[in-house]
């Protein structure tokens, strides 16, 4: 069995492999929400600051704090971040770096399902929303809803069985909506809702395809990047075979997320 080691390295790799996917879930996730303007955001496991400047642009927050575990991404965010209302700072999601009640809304934006500890998390999201606030999540539907990523591990374990213990759809139980509910209702949350939502991700072609699975960032890249030559352009080949291509070349798939809000 292989070992899941998910390296979250280089800000420009993931944009260009999961960051133009997340801007639009970033944006229907909002939406949902309806925080009124005016309140102070935490954007936990901030990444690249996808969902931070998307709350930026939509929600007229008075501030918005995003905090992830690497260095690296709280880097890029804040270099591609402009806005006075934001700053960033490295912190894990289990030990958050501000008092109680500090935030009105509290969102992490797929990321619960790499927490090793998820309600431990969960807690630290709960103890720095004021009360009445809004605690948000939202995570891949890895299992049947993202269709590259699934499409991509079909066609890995395919030629190699033992990349099976890489899936993120086996590894992940949490990526699931009646999960992610049990949670935030464990945390003796008030008005638990869960949605989906659902968005295309059409490739230009198989190139567009092929590319974002080359950056060695995220479980697919990295399982790319432990690959010699050969066995690198057999998995690339079998995915050429695999996915819908429609006549103009551009391959048309759809990513779903599990989106589940609370209130404090």
């Amino acid at each position: 069995m292989m070992e899941a080691t998910d390296p979250w390295g280089s800000g420009t790799a993931y944009d260009r492999y999961m960051g133009r996917w997340s801007r639009h879930v970033a944006t229907e996730f909002l939406w949902w929400l309806a925080v009124p303007s005016g309140r102070r955001w935490l954007d936990v496991g901030c990444g690249t600051g996808v969902l931070t400047r998307t709350i930026l642009e939509s929600a007229a927050p008075s501030e918005v704090v995003g905090v992830d575990q690497s260095g690296d991404f709280v880097a890029y965010a804040a270099a591609q971040t402009a806005d006075p209302r934001a700053r960033f700072a490295v912190a894990d999601a289990t030990d958050l770096p501000s008092g109680d009640g500090a935030f009105d809304a509290v969102v992490a934006g797929l990321v619960l399902n790499f927490v090793s500890e998820p309600r431990a998390a969960l807690r630290e999201l709960v103890r720095v929303t004021a009360h009445g606030g809004t605690i948000a999540a939202y995570v891949w539907d890895y299992r049947d809803g993202m269709q590259f990523i699934r499409t991509f591990w079909d066609a890995a374990i395919a030629l190699d069985a033992a990349a099976g213990s890489l899936h993120q759809g086996e590894r992940f139980p949490l990526a699931r909506p009646d999960a992610l509910a049990a949670l935030f209702e464990s945390a003796s949350l008030q008005d638990v809702a869960s949605r989906s939502i659902e968005i295309p991700t059409r490739f230009a072609d198989f190139d567009d395809f092929w590319a974002p699975f080359l950056g060695g960032t995220g479980p697919a890249p990295s399982y790319v990047a432990t690959l010699d030559d050969q066995r690198r352009t057999a998995l690339r080949e079998r995915l050429r075979v695999s996915v819908p291509t429609e006549p103009d070349g551009s391959i048309p798939l759809y990513a779903r997320a599990w989106a589940v809000r609370g209130r404090r």
